[in-house]
């Protein structure tokens, strides 16, 4: 199985990173998570994704906040799926990481996924890796069917209260 590349700009945006890793690992999805800055490190950026493919890796996952620039420095550097995730600031609540992860040039694409989704990323990144891994796409049945089940459980309590 392909791993998950997962790189974070700054270590303040672990809490989100966390939520990407759990998910992988309830799906036992294989990733490295690293901390590169598009800015501060664009050397090491670079480097890590253009060896991504060599290194195992299958999608990668990148989380910045403000600027937002390191899922489009990463895509630069690699045809692998990059999924952004736009991280939330104190100055304007996340929409501008979001405008910066989303707002791509043509022939660069980077998915992007809600403010602070880590959770989402991961099964985008899931989804990506189960189109040639029957048993991931199995896994990722399982727990939809799941989830459904935890609501409708959730709307008959509800209706057994009222």
């Amino acid at each position: 199985m392909k791993k998950v590349g997962i790189i974070m700009g700054s270590d303040s945006d672990l809490p989100i990173i966390k939520k990407a890793t759990d998910m992988l690992k309830s799906l036992d999805i294989p990733f490295e998570v690293h901390i590169y800055s598009a800015h501060r490190t664009p050397e090491q950026a670079r480097d890590f994704a253009v060896s991504a493919r060599d290194n195992g890796f299958g999608v990668l996952i990148a989380a910045a906040g403000m600027a937002a620039h390191l899922a489009g420095a990463i895509a630069a550097n690699t045809t692998l799926p990059v999924i952004g995730i736009p991280c939330k600031s104190s100055n304007f609540d996340g929409l501008d990481a979001l405008l910066s992860t989303v707002q791509m040039p043509t022939g660069i694409p980077v998915a992007t996924v809600a403010v602070n989704g880590g959770g989402n990323a991961a099964l985008l990144a899931a989804q990506i890796i189960a189109v040639e891994d029957k048993q991931l796409a199995d896994k990722l049945n399982q727990k939809r069917k799941a989830d459904a089940a935890a609501v409708l459980k959730k709307d008959a309590d509800v209706a057994s209260q009222l």
